[in-house]
């Protein structure tokens, strides 16, 4: 039974039902699905680290993995409730679904996206560490970042979800790892500015930066264009209560709503996948710092890349005589630094051709013993970031061609090291879906009936969500990660705005201090905890 509300202008107005839970038969699904998937992940790493011959010598680090793991995998769960709501808000308060089906068919559709992702956010997420925690990982401070930045990440997006304020979880994991870079440097001596890559901060932060703006100016004119061009006076009414929409409009609101959910999952689920990625990186390197299911053309195509791009390099400066040691130490520099200087191809060079030297020495990267395994990814991993520097820089040193080369080495690089198995995917498919369909509530009510004074229609549904659809898989496919939240709630007020049902300025002033503090809350947050965490061990 749909409940009476006031609306802001003095009118009734209908709420849906909101109330009906999974059952208990959901409720037990619902749990055995959890224990399935901790159950799923534990089974995948023990089997993976047992094909490469790990034998623990000790558990203390394999409980920091499990523990991590699950903070990684809390990250995600609490994304799906916090985040995934904006996607059923729509189809609910149109009553297109039930509450509780929606929910269950957002959650699904959340699961397909992640397993479907590429993987390209996952890594341009984790670029934006700093480049000495990510080479010393599965040291202390590699735990305590990972520590750090989740717990930061998942508190306020806990404390906002609490007050029912649309807040982006991209947003807030992005603060927090600036505030362990940040953090990361004042405590090494460092300028605050020096531990993170600020120009992939600043791609980053243009992202969401625009993004709700797009979702304001496109959803509104999507809204008056279909005013011109669908002439459905039904359209544009309150639904009735408790009353589905008609079929053609049903359908059209399902699909937005299967698309919103989709793109959530192949966008946010990617966060969790790099740094657990990271995780894995660290306490378990034999068995995932390199991809040992690469094709077996892989050596002889990285081999004759490695020799272009050595070329490419010499070319452009002479050989200084450096050793691998002192070449690693300038690339590193660069890397960190982004400050171009003349010695930096060369050492390039001298760190490709060790590279190339270590990684032919084994045969293929499966043979490549425990022992060196971390070494030659960190090679790998620096040469990569080093050349993708270079490539955004463009020194006028290299030549058109000697990028090329260069770019071309670089994939073989990646796929050597950038890579995520199955497993780790289903589990974020999992941690995301099984997250949908619990604690949804709170933002569905903001984002239903908080943003405009009037009910939301069939056409405003419609068009904010194609729009955050639409702008969720273009960020996707440029690696570039954006808020749901802000793109779809900004959606619906652009819908409001252009229909002039008006605007609730409170839920407008809470969404845009939430806006603004989610960085710098986050970043002190995660900055505190990593300085904490790195005493403790």
């Amino acid at each position: 039974m749909n409940a009476t509300l006031a609306a802001p202008d003095g009118r009734a107005s209908t709420r849906p039902e909101l109330d009906k839970g999974l059952g208990a038969a959901g409720r037990i699904g619902f749990g055995a699905a959890i224990a399935a998937a901790l159950f799923y992940v534990g089974y995948s790493v023990y089997s993976d680290a047992a094909a490469v011959g790990v034998e623990p010598t000790t558990y203390l680090p394999f409980l920091l993995l499990f523990v991590a793991l699950l903070i990684a995998l809390g990250f995600e769960f609490v994304n799906g409730f916090h985040d995934t709501a904006n996607a059923v808000a729509t189809v609910i308060y149109t009553n297109a679904m039930p509450a509780n089906v929606a929910v269950v068919w957002s959650g699904f559709f959340n699961f397909i996206g992640v397993l479907v992702s590429t993987g390209a956010v996952a890594f341009g997420i984790v670029s934006l560490l700093p480049v000495e925690l990510i080479l010393q990982v599965g040291s202390n401070a590699g735990f305590a970042m990972v520590f750090a930045l989740l717990l930061a990440a998942i508190l306020w997006n806990l404390a906002t979800w609490w007050l029912g304020i649309p807040s982006s979880s991209s947003h807030t994991l992005i603060g927090s790892i600036i505030g362990v870079g940040v953090a990361n440097a004042l405590m090494h001596g460092k300028g605050g500015t020096a531990g993170v890559d600020w120009s992939k901060a600043a791609e980053i932060g243009q992202a969401l930066l625009f993004s709700p703006l797009i979702g304001f100016g496109v959803a509104a004119l999507l809204f008056l264009a279909m005013r011109v061009l669908v002439r459905k006076k039904e359209l544009y009414e309150e639904p009735k209560d408790g009353v589905p929409p008609p079929l053609w409009i049903r359908a059209l609101l399902i699909f937005t709503c299967t698309g919103v959910s989709f793109a959530h999952g192949s966008n946010d689920g990617q966060k969790g996948m790099g740094l657990i990625m990271l995780i894995l990186i660290g306490t378990v390197p034999t068995a995932y710092a390199l991809n040992r299911a690469v094709p077996e053309r892989y050596m002889a195509e990285f081999h004759s890349r490695s020799i272009a791009a050595e070329a490419a390099l010499e070319s452009s400066a002479a050989r200084s005589g450096m050793n691998e040691v002192e070449a690693r130490r300038k690339v590193t520099a660069y890397v960190a630094d982004k400050s171009f200087v003349p010695e930096t191809l060369p050492a390039l060079a001298v760190l490709v051709h060790d590279v190339d030297r270590q990684v032919m020495a084994y045969g293929s990267l499966a043979k490549v013993p425990a022992a060196a395994v971390s070494n030659i990814r960190n090679d790998m991993y620096l040469a990569s970031e080093a050349i993708k520097g270079l490539g955004k820089q463009k020194p006028a040193a290299l030549s058109e061609a000697a990028q090329d080369n260069l770019a071309a080495y670089k994939t073989s690089l990646d796929a050597g090291t950038r890579f995520i198995p199955t497993w780790v995917k289903i589990a974020v498919a999992f941690a995301l879906g099984l997250g949908t369909m619990v604690g949804w509530r709170r933002i569905v009510v903001t984002v239903g009936e908080k943003i405009g004074k009037t009910h939301l229609t069939y056409a405003q549904g419609a068009a904010a969500e194609l729009v955050a659809m639409g702008t969720i898989l273009g960020a996707d496919h440029l690696g570039l990660p954006v808020s749901t939240t802000h793109v779809l709630s900004s959606g619906v007020a652009g819908t409001m705005a252009a229909n002039r049902s008006g605007l609730q300025m409170s839920t407008i002033r809470n969404l845009l201090m939430a806006w603004v503090l989610t960085l710098p809350v986050s970043i002190v947050m995660a900055g505190a905890l990593y300085m904490v965490f790195a005493q403790v061990f």
